[in-house]
């Protein structure tokens, strides 16, 4: 396909999913976008879109699974087992807020009817100490890492299925939120994630093979060699808002929850495999 073609495929898809004249349902974006990246991609398995950049970058990968023999997230990993399982100072633990175990990282987010809002993970954690008298964490890198990192290496394998009442047109107005976020243009370059991650998934800015946007939401907290340390995705959302020269949105802020949500959404039928290394 030469480039010209394939910036109309791009301008299509965008058009498709973001402009609001085509109505389309999510359950139509998600088809869209996952066909997009399965055509872009041939060669690479559905499933293997869950490792991220490494689906498409074959030499990064060997170096990604070389260091996955000793995952630099092994400490956050015992960090988070033992907040788990460490009583708070009113003797309950994490345990009697989700009584279903640490392997839940499936349920999130999702969309709270009484509430009328998107629930992440970060956020029911903090909600969770708060409730019982305990200080929240910072909800960028440290203890929220950990944590999050233990309660998804134990949800590894699980598919994402995030739902979309449709019984609530609030929770489809949080999904629309977060895709015109994500096609939305800002900052002083004037770019939006799609600019890098659907039409220049797979191609090189300086020094790096840009990641197709279908499976980003699948391998998260990760440890970045960028950071030196474990990072929450919305972490990487403020940082991807900064480079583009824009203003970043409050961490948990209703834009990067409903982001998260579309973003997830498009992410149904692939498998969990968190937490992650990267560059």
């Amino acid at each position: 396909m030469s480039k010209l073609s394939l910036s109309f495929t791009v301008a299509g898809l965008a058009c498709a999913l973001a402009v609001p004249a085509f109505a389309s349902t999510p359950e139509e974006d998600k088809a869209t976008f996952q066909a997009y990246f399965t055509q872009r991609f041939p060669t690479v398995p559905v499933q293997d879109f869950a490792n991220g950049v490494y689906s498409v970058d074959p030499v990064g990968r060997e170096n990604w699974e070389a260091i996955e023999e000793f995952p630099p997230y092994e400490n956050a990993l015992s960090s988070g087992e033992e907040m788990w399982n460490t009583p708070f100072a009113n003797g309950k633990t994490y345990a009697d807020c989700f009584p279903n175990g640490p392997a839940i990282v499936a349920e999130y987010p999702y969309w709270d009817k009484d509430r009328g809002m998107v629930i992440t993970l970060p956020l029911a954690i903090n909600e969770c100490l708060e409730a019982n008298g305990e200080k929240p964490l910072n909800l960028a890198k440290g203890p929220m890492a950990d944590i999050t990192a233990y309660m998804a290496y134990e949800s590894r394998g699980q598919v994402t299925n995030i739902e979309i009442p449709e019984d609530d047109p609030r929770a489809l107005a949080a999904y629309e939120a977060g895709k015109e976020f994500y096609f939305a243009r800002r900052g002083q370059f004037n770019f939006s994630c799609s600019h890098c991650h659907f039409g220049n998934s797979g191609t090189t800015l300086r020094t790096e093979i840009l990641s197709p946007a279908f499976g980003h939401t699948t391998h998260w907290p990760v440890y970045r060699s960028k950071w030196g340390e474990m990072g929450t995705l919305h972490r990487r959302y403020k940082g991807c808002n900064e480079q583009v020269r824009a203003k970043a949105f409050p961490l948990q802020g209703d834009e990067y929850r409903n982001l998260e949500y579309f973003m997830t959404y498009m992410n149904n039928g692939l498998e969990l495999n968190g937490p992650g290394a990267r560059k």
